[in-house]
């Protein structure tokens, strides 16, 4: 029998996988999924996947619901008897809990980890870990995709100068990240150093580089709060920056976000599509690219027995 590839798509972000599925030339499967009053859910495959390659797409954002419809999801696959079942999770949540860093607290990406595992995944596909130590926690195939293949076209569509531009790192932990960005786009390379003293909430303590004049790109995994991102364009416009463009995969873009970033000295913000963002969350300055056609490739190469390293490779 012919190997058969079928994807579903949980309602984290239901635009994502149909963009997926398209880019593979394929219709999405066909999934019921309920909520009862009291908040449980119910989920039914309503095909036969019997013996098939099954890849179910659910970033884990907002992360509870999600990440519980995920777990459901992939233990009904299994006991459907699929023959593989692949985790596609565009954001994966609790991310940024990667290690015991104080005393009575758990390493939350761990168990978000397990949870996968031990419902019955066989694989993992994500896309711009905030710590890529999190695969370290994985007993199946982790596969880490980047979005740079997508945010770098846009970022060249913008035609800054490079020998007049700067990379501009809001804190140490993207530092490398930044400098693979600047080294790629020949451009300058500056770094913030801030102090962090609660949760969402940083100082910035000292700017290392000239940003006298120069086109500013400020460039991170994600865009939670904004704290980070606004208080490090606000500061290279204090610095002489000329513009300031913000550049994130995952658009979290929670509670305050939107108002400052609005106030804020960002001319222009790129982010991708691996979450869904309400209409009320878009902004005029906003440029929103898919990551669809990244993750298509990847189900393929995974389908068919394929290297998948030339992905994300940085």
């Amino acid at each position: 029998m012919d190997k058969q590839l079928k994807i579903f798509s949980g309602r984290s972000n239901p635009i994502l996988a149909k963009k997926i599925a398209d880019s593979l030339g394929q219709n999405l499967g066909d999934i019921t999924i309920k909520t009862f009053a009291d908040g449980e859910l119910w989920i039914k495959f309503e095909e036969n996947i019997r013996g098939t390659d099954v890849f179910i797409i659910q970033p884990t954002n907002s992360p509870g619901d999600n990440i519980i419809e995920l777990a459901l999801l992939i233990d009904a696959a299994v006991r459907a008897s699929a023959k593989t079942v692949t985790a596609v999770i565009p954001y994966f949540g609790y991310g940024r809990q990667d290690r015991k860093d104080n005393p009575r607290v758990p390493i939350s990406s761990r168990v978000m980890v397990d949870m996968v595992t031990a419902t019955g995944a066989n694989r993992i596909i994500t896309m711009d870990l905030h710590s890529t130590q999190i695969q370290g926690f994985a007993t199946i195939p982790f596969d880490h995709l980047y979005s740079r293949m997508v945010l770098l076209d846009a970022i060249r569509d913008l035609a800054l100068n490079p020998d007049n531009s700067v990379v501009l790192s809001p804190d140490v932990g993207s530092a490398r990240m930044s400098q693979a960005y600047a080294k790629r786009l020949g451009m300058h390379f500056a770094l913030i150093d801030k102090r962090r003293y609660a949760p969402n909430k940083a100082e910035i303590v000292h700017l290392i580089g000239d940003l006298k004049g120069k086109d500013v790109l400020i460039i991170d995994d994600m865009i939670d709060t904004a704290g980070t991102t606004v208080n490090a364009a606000n500061a290279a416009k204090e610095n002489g920056a000329n513009s300031v463009t913000a550049v994130a995969t995952h658009a979290l873009l929670s509670g305050p976000a939107i108002e400052r970033i609005k106030k804020s000295a960002i001319g222009k913000i790129i982010v991708t599509d691996t979450l869904s963002i309400p209409d009320e969350k878009k902004l005029d300055n906003m440029e929103i690219v898919t990551v669809a056609n990244v993750f298509g490739e990847a189900i393929k190469r995974v389908f068919e027995g394929k290297s998948v390293s030339a992905l994300f490779e940085f």
